[in-house]
């Protein structure tokens, strides 16, 4: 009888042990499904914040580069003594024609480079010093037809690339002069202070917004 009694106590030790057991497994699978998940979160929450740090990282290098650029665009404008409209007007002296651009070298040798084209349609750069104003070379540019497009483009206009420099230097010191014909015709005039356009019929100077 003692033996009987033994047994069923054992049996039922058993089962309720059995159920605890369970019952831990079971809650140790909830605690095990509960820090997956909340491992993916975080994952997912750095790869997030990995992505906005890129981004960020990607803004300030482009707002670097463009500092960078302004800062020695400003110093080469502090260097010329010789104002694009100055330099346009020598170069027209030195080989006469259409002033279709002039561009303020950024290599440090100071100087001023002014395409030009001839009645026959022929282009041609003109280098006039930067501190002076003389002429320091010319040569033909090979590219004629890209000189006879801005000759039509400028037929009729009433502003040439020597005014809409003075236009301009209203903005700041002008560096670049050059023909934007991609739509309506107008010049696009670079200052320290940033670009504008200029319209060909007018002279009017208006920000260009389309950078």
């Amino acid at each position: 009888m003692k033996r009987n009694i033994v047994i069923a106590t054992v049996a039922a030790a058993a089962l309720i042990g059995g159920g605890t057991v369970a019952a831990y497994a079971a809650a140790g699978d909830d605690d095990g499904a509960a820090t997956q998940r909340q491992s993916s979160v975080r994952i997912s929450d750095d790869r997030d914040d990995s992505a906005d740090d890129s981004a960020e990282e990607r803004a300030d290098d482009r707002d670097d580069n463009r500092d960078d650029d302004s800062v020695e665009v400003r110093s080469d404008a502090a260097g010329a003594k010789v104002t694009a409209a100055d330099a346009i007007a020598a170069a027209l002296k030195h080989t006469p024609g259409t002033a279709v651009g002039a561009d303020l070298d950024d290599d440090g040798s100071r100087a001023w480079e002014v395409s030009v084209v001839k009645g026959d349609g022929t282009e041609h750069d003109v280098r006039v010093s930067a501190s002076d104003g003389k002429v320091l070379g010319a040569h033909r540019d090979d590219d004629d037809d890209d000189a006879r497009e801005d000759l039509a483009a400028l037929k009729g206009a009433d502003v040439d690339a020597r005014e809409a420099a003075v236009a301009a230097a209203a903005k700041g010191t002008v560096t670049d002069v050059d023909l934007d014909d991609d739509g309506p015709a107008a010049w696009s005039v670079e200052t320290t202070k940033g670009e504008w356009k200029v319209d060909l019929g007018t002279g009017k100077v208006t920000q260009d917004l389309d950078d």
